[in-house]
């Protein structure tokens, strides 16, 4: 199945997990979460999501390398600073934690593994592969970067 390998962006990606999620919402029993319990969890979860995806996203622009996921080969530099002292993959991150609070929006239980099943695809078929990139292009700096920070969190 390699040939998947970063043949579809992460974003259509989450859009078609996210319609998976929803699907699922819809002929299936809602959780019933109390009201205050899901509009924390909407207002929490978005705002981690967006801060993890922008922060990334802001960190490549300002080390003038690629943000494009179909071409990791293209990087110019290996971000370590910033939200990357973090966690590996921000972006993903904020992706999945904006599959959990459509989750929340939705009320819906059944929906969660979805966001397991999206973890564990973008993990092999995005990450595996960008990796495998950024040991050929730096491998000492990021064999080093890799044994101090997790890929996810």
């Amino acid at each position: 199945m390699n040939f998947l390998e970063t043949k579809i962006t992460p974003t259509i990606v989450t859009i078609l997990f996210g319609f998976a999620m929803w699907n699922t919402s819809t002929v299936t029993q809602s959780a019933q979460l109390m009201p205050s319990i899901r509009i924390l969890g909407l207002g929490v979860v978005i705002v981690l999501g967006l801060l993890f995806l922008l922060s990334g996203a802001a960190s490549f622009r300002f080390a003038k390398t690629t943000v494009n996921p179909l071409k990791p080969e293209a990087a110019t530099s290996l971000v370590t600073s910033g939200i990357y002292k973090i966690t590996r993959n921000p972006m993903y991150v904020g992706l999945a934690l904006l599959l959990c609070d459509w989750a929340f929006y939705l009320n819906s239980l059944r929906a969660t593994p979805f966001i397991l099943l999206f973890i564990s695809y973008i993990h092999r078929f995005q990450i595996i592969p960008e990796e495998r990139a950024l040991i050929q292009n730096f491998y000492e700096e990021f064999m080093s970067y890799k044994k101090r920070v997790r890929p996810w969190l």
